[in-house]
C-alpha cells in the first residue's frame, strides 16, 4: 500500500512529487506517454523563473525530475488504463503492465493536450513554427506575420496577445461568425494588426525545416490561396487527459476536473487534482507547479488527519 501516488510527470506532477518526498511520503510518480509532459516538446523556455537566459523545455523537465528523485520520488513509465476510486480510500490504479497499484491518497496531474487540425504537415513542423500556445511562443516573432487558426476565445485570445509582438495577424476561421463571446470578438475585429479569413480551412503548413506559410481553402468555393508566415498557431481548446477518470471524479462539460473551495480536493475524499487537467484558463507551467505544490500540501495534511 503506497501512502501517494501521482500520475502525471509535467511540472504540476513533479512539483507534488518534491514537495510530497520532503515530507517523507515516498510519492509514487507514473509518467505516462510522455514522460516531463507537454513542456518536453518546447525549445526555448523564456516565462519560467531562474532562468533569465531561457533552458530547453526538455532540459527544464529533466530538472524537475532529478529534484523530485533527489528526495526519494520513485518513477514508473507506464500508462494507467483503469482506476477505482473511494471515498477516504485506498485507491487502486490498473497500470497498462497489467499492475494494480493500491494508495491511501491519489494525485491527478496528467495535464491537457492541444486540439491540432491533424494535418501532417502540421504535426511535422512544430515546434518549428507550429505552436498550440502564444504566451509560450509568442515573443519570438517579432516583427513577423503569423496565423492564428480558430473562432472561439482561445482564438481571439491568443490573436490579441500575438499583435504585441507580430507585424500582423491573419485568423483563419472555417465559418463566417466567430464562435468567441462578443466582447472578444469586437477587440480582435477592431484591431489594425488582425485580418480575417472567413469561410476557410488550412489545407497544409507549408516549409521544409520551418513554417513558410499556409496553404488555406475556402470552404464555399473551394479557391486556395497562400498565406506566408513565420508562425502558425492552432488556437482549436484543449482537451483534458482525464478520460480514465470520468466515471467517478467530477468534472465540467470539457473534461476538466472540478476542484472544491480554492483547493487541490475533488468529490472524492483523498484524491486530489493539480495543473492544466483542472486548469482550462492559464494552462502555463508556472501555475501548474504551484497547483502541484498546493496538491502536495493538501494531501500531506489529509493523509496526517487520517494517521
Amino acid at each position: 500500500m503506497r501512502n501517494l501516488v501521482i500520475i502525471g510527470s509535467g511540472a504540476a506532477g513533479l512539483t507534488a512529487a518534491i514537495y510530497a518526498a520532503r515530507a517523507n511520503l515516498e510519492p509514487l510518480v507514473l509518467s505516462g506517454v510522455l514522460p516531463g509532459g507537454l513542456l518536453t516538446q518546447t525549445t526555448d523556455v523564456e516565462n519560467f523563473p531562474g532562468f533569465p537566459e531561457a533552458i530547453n523545455g526538455f532540459e527544464l523537465m529533466m530538472k524537475f525530475q532529478e529534484q523530485a528523485k533527489r528526495f526519494g520520488t520513485e518513477i514508473i513509465s507506464d500508462v494507467v488504463t483503469g482506476v477505482k476510486l473511494q471515498n477516504g480510500g485506498p485507491h487502486e490504479i490498473t497500470m497498462g503492465s497489467g499492475e494494480v497499484i493500491r494508495t491511501k491518497a491519489l494525485i491527478i496531474a496528467t495535464g491537457a493536450s492541444p486540439r491540432w487540425m491533424g494535418l501532417p504537415s502540421e504535426d511535422r513542423l512544430k515546434n518549428h513554427g507550429v505552436s498550440a500556445c502564444a504566451t509560450c511562443d509568442g515573443a519570438f516573432y517579432r516583427g513577423m506575420d503569423v496565423v492564428v487558426v480558430g473562432g472561439g476565445d482561445t482564438a481571439m485570445e491568443e490573436a490579441l496577445f500575438l499583435t504585441k509582438f507580430a507585424s500582423k495577424v491573419t485568423l483563419i476561421h472555417r465559418r463566417n461568425e466567430f464562435r468567441a463571446s462578443k466582447i472578444m470578438a469586437q477587440r480582435a475585429l477592431e484591431n489594425p494588426k488582425i485580418e480575417v479569413k472567413w469561410n476557410s480551412v488550412v489545407k497544409e503548413v507549408l516549409g521544409d525545416k520551418e513554417v513558410e506559410g499556409v496553404r488555406i481553402a475556402d470552404v464555399v468555393d473551394g479557391k486556395e490561396t497562400i498565406i506566408p508566415c513565420k508562425g502558425y498557431f492552432a488556437a482549436l481548446g484543449h482537451v483534458p487527459n482525464t478520460e480514465v477518470f470520468k466515471p467517478c471524479v467530477a468534472m465540467n462539460e470539457s473534461g476538466f476536473i472540478e476542484l472544491h473551495n480554492n483547493s487541490s480536493y475533488t468529490n472524492i475524499d483523498g484524491v486530489f487534482a493539480a495543473g492544466d487537467c483542472a486548469d482550462h484558463v492559464y494552462r502555463q507551467a508556472i501555475t501548474a507547479a504551484g497547483m502541484g505544490c498546493r496538491a502536495a500540501i493538501d494531501a500531506e495534511r489529509w493523509l496526517a488527519g487520517k494517521a
